[in-house]
């Protein structure tokens, strides 16, 4: 991934050096489970562990030198331990196969990025938590299909986002645990060379666990979870980003992202404060969902294995993790942020004069004895005036319907039309969502 949607805590989990690093703690935990089982002399171990050493910039740069030649990776960096080591490195990867080291290695890198993931998740519920509360009773206007509805409160839409955060965390700790598996069973995993003793050490060592079988490679499913559980959590990061887009419009402006001092808008309309941080979130989780797509294609392999999966978990795993730790950091920041504007909320409140009241009245006329379907046309035609007829407001049209005048007293009218219903129970929702009401 571009260093512009990176940061350092989860890209340098990618490295060369970091991988490289991998590969040899793969080795010497499987070298170390040989040795107490039996199968390789103790002093090549402790040889290896003396002069295994670190990884260099310098050492990638070598061991890609050598690759050049073999046309293979593990093959390239185990003919560099050899090098270093001298010949106690000859009991490196005895028994085993490069998908050993590959796996188990990416099942490390995999566990410890969505350990960053989940810390991301974490800062992203805090913030829309405190959003939440600092708004649980601000009034504003409920839509469905893009149209006035009946009034919410911010603070209620953010509760929603914070549940879906909660369900999206409980997902990648799932597809962690999923995913934190090694093998080290050989060719085709049948352990003909190694005992599976030697696997259950090694994983031990490295805080894995043992795959239960595996052919030469860890079965893909694992991974194909693990990369749709992101892309489920971008996809509820771009649910919430189209919505402060939409409440940034112009026409709306109930909330709007922090503008900082110097940023500029448009190189041509100086006016211009858009929703740069959220249109961005939207199309990383473009991104993601692509990233599940290829980790779904990688899961149908020839018989016990080929390697088309390869490339594509070289380009998805950095990619997928890195967008979509940047995401979630994105988001947090921007609902610290988030600039909220409950003056505008009410304004747009009141822009339809009290239509927003017309299921309260229709349940009312109902109650008071009249068929649902006629109190429906009463109110639907009175609401209708309100948008066809200038100067008539909801409320005047209601107040004028003989019709409904038979049945409710002006006064009850009046009452329908006060505030508060709609609100009352935030407290349950709340107490629902975050096991507290204030």
């Amino acid at each position: 991934m571009i260093p512009r949607y990176s940061r350092q805590e989860m890209s340098s989990l990618w490295s060369d050096v970091a991988r490289l690093r991998r590969w040899r703690d793969v080795e010497l935990a499987a070298l170390e489970g040989m040795v107490e089982h039996g199968l390789v002399p103790r002093e090549a171990l402790q040889d290896c562990l003396a002069r295994a050493g670190d990884f260099t910039e310098a050492d990638a740069a070598r061991i890609e030198e050598i690759e050049r030649t073999t046309k293979h990776d593990v093959i390239a960096f185990l003919t560099f331990m050899e090098e270093r080591i001298g010949p106690s490195a000859r009991f490196l990867h005895l028994g085993m196969t490069s998908s050993d080291v590959l796996d188990t290695s990416l099942g490390m890198v995999l566990r410890e990025a969505a350990e960053l993931i989940l810390q991301g998740v974490k800062r992203a519920m805090a913030a829309v938590e405190k959003r939440a509360f600092e708004h649980k009773h601000t009034v504003m206007m409920g839509r469905s299909h893009g149209i006035h509805a009946e009034p919410i409160t911010f603070g209620h839409k953010l509760a929603i986002w914070y549940d879906e955060l909660r369900r999206a965390e409980q997902r990648l700790i799932r597809a962690r645990d999923v995913i934190a598996v090694g093998k080290i069973s050989g060719a085709v995993g049948t352990f003909a060379h190694l005992p599976p003793a030697v696997e259950v050490h090694a994983c031990e060592k490295l805080g894995l666990t043992p795959a239960p079988a595996s052919s030469q490679v860890v079965q893909r499913d694992r991974h194909a979870e693990y990369f749709s559980a992101l892309a489920l959590l971008g996809a509820s990061i771009e649910k919430f980003a189209v919505e402060i887009r939409h409440l940034q419009r112009t026409e709306v402006r109930e909330a709007e992202e922090h503008f900082t001092a110097g940023q500029k808008g448009s190189s041509a309309m100086p006016h211009k404060r858009n929703p740069i941080l959220s249109e961005n979130l939207t199309g990383l989780a473009r991104l993601l969902r692509g990233y599940a797509v290829s980790a779904l294609e990688d899961v149908a392999l020839w018989h016990e294995r080929d390697i088309s999966h390869s490339s594509v978990e070289r380009v998805i795993g950095p990619d997928a993790t890195i967008v979509a730790d940047f995401m979630l950091h994105r988001f947090a920041g921007l609902m610290e942020n988030l600039r909220v504007y409950p003056e505008q909320m009410q304004k747009n409140l009141e822009l339809l004069g009290g239509v927003v009241n017309s299921q309260r009245i229709l349940l009312e006329l109902a109650r008071k004895g009249m068929d649902r379907q006629a109190a429906y046309v009463i109110v639907q035609r009175n609401a209708m005036r309100m948008y066809e007829e200038q100067g008539v407001t909801f409320r005047k049209a209601l107040s004028e319907d003989q019709d409904l005048l038979k049945v409710m007293t002006s006064a009850e009218l009046e009452d329908c039309f006060s505030t508060g219903y709609h609100t009352r129970h935030m407290d349950d929702i709340f107490q629902r969502v975050f096991g507290r009401s204030e």
